[in-house]
């Protein structure tokens, strides 16, 4: 067999990975549906309502092949007027997303500066077209402001994440005037912040308080707390303008379906109409993570250290057993195997305590 060997080295190092089908008898607390929008039968049904009531109900093409349709435009008017920004596009993954951004921002001549903790697919990115990338620490504001200083590219761009997909920490604020001082481009991939932080949920530039300036850009992802599937990217018309032109995953792929979009501008709808109700079972969550488990978490991501691949497998089987469902990251995803747990909204306050006390015992 081709690749028999790398298979078995991946099962002594405890790295071996497996796709199971889901189990909806068992709780949920290891997907990203942060705001339990998943189980929303109310936006499901009006989404296909209105869907059904179309001539069509396939984007067909691309965004610039006769695949842009009106569910787009008026999702991406709703997103660019909720977030503050002069314009969007939507398109098919963050994955993709992050693809599109680094691949066609960054260009001969120019320096990536990247978070050492940003997400694989911004790490492809990077990989392409012999990009210049440079690393700094997780969160080290100091390290990436003297690197963008000793710079002399023609272009500087920076990309973090508002909220750490495995750590669950936030990004550093000051990101933000270190990047307009130094007039670098600036990317948030905001998977996990946007619908989980901020005044109007929507992310690390409303926790901030920061208006949008030309040189920002905001990515999400609608597979997360939008309940939905695929992603966006808010920024300056000029620069959507040149992604739209520049972009592979947006010239070439098909646009997203119809229904993810439609369904994802309910879901925005139903966040901004119930934001404060909302704010308040997210706070619920973080209390009872730090009452049962001493973490103080800033999102719904709780990362409970473990340290051994091999351990938080079984950590991770003994809980399913037990009718509860969570992730065990193992490296080399991560620096140190860890349990992780999402504090969402589709399961309940109880539900929640009863696992932080099982996973306390078989961790103690």
């Amino acid at each position: 067999m081709y690749y028999e060997n790398e298979l078995k080295a991946l099962k002594r190092s405890a790295r071996y990975r497996t796709r199971e089908v889901v189990d909806n008898n068992v709780l949920d607390f290891a997907s990203n549906d942060y705001l339990g929008l998943s189980h929303n039968k109310k936006l499901h049904n009006r989404t296909c309502q209105t869907l059904s009531e179309l001539p069509i109900h396939s984007s067909k093409a691309s965004l610039l092949v006769n695949g842009y349709h009106q569910i787009h435009k008026d999702f991406e008017d709703s997103l660019k007027e909720a977030n503050g920004f002069e314009d969007a596009v939507v398109l098919g993954s963050g994955f993709n997303a992050n693809i599109a951004l680094i691949e066609a921002l960054v260009r001969r001549g120019d320096d990536l500066f990247m978070d050492e903790l940003y997400h694989a697919s911004g790490v492809l990115a990077s990989q392409i077209n012999g990009i210049n990338v440079k690393y700094f620490k997780h969160n080290d504001m100091k390290e990436l402001s003297e690197m963008l200083k000793s710079s002399d590219a023609k272009r500087k761009v920076v990309a973090v994440e508002g909220i750490y997909s495995m750590d669950g920490d936030l990004v550093d604020s000051e990101v933000f005037s270190i990047c307009d001082n130094e007039d670098a481009i600036l990317i948030v991939d905001e998977a996990h912040s946007s619908g989980v932080v901020g005044d109007k949920l929507m992310g690390v530039f409303d926790l901030y308080n920061i208006d949008a300036k030309p040189n920002h850009i905001k990515m999400g992802t609608l597979g997360k707390a939008y309940g939905s599937f695929g992603a966006y990217i808010l920024a300056s018309e000029h620069i959507v303008d040149y992604l739209i032109n520049r972009a592979k995953p947006i010239i070439y792929a098909t646009s997203l379906s119809l229904y993810d979009t439609l369904l994802a501008h309910n879901s925005l709808k139903y966040i901004l109409s119930n934001i404060n109700s909302l704010k308040g079972e997210i706070a619920v969550r973080q209390r009872v993570v730090s009452e049962e488990l001493g973490i103080s978490v800033e999102g719904l991501i709780v990362p409970i250290l473990i340290g051994d691949n091999a351990k938080v497998v079984e950590i991770k089987n003994r809980l399913f057993a037990n009718g509860y469902a969570v992730g065990g990251i193992r490296q080399p995803t991560v620096k140190s195997a860890i349990i992780r747990l999402i504090a969402r909204l589709g399961q309940s306050e109880e539900e929640l305590r009863a696992l932080c006390k099982s996973i306390k015992s078989m961790t103690v």
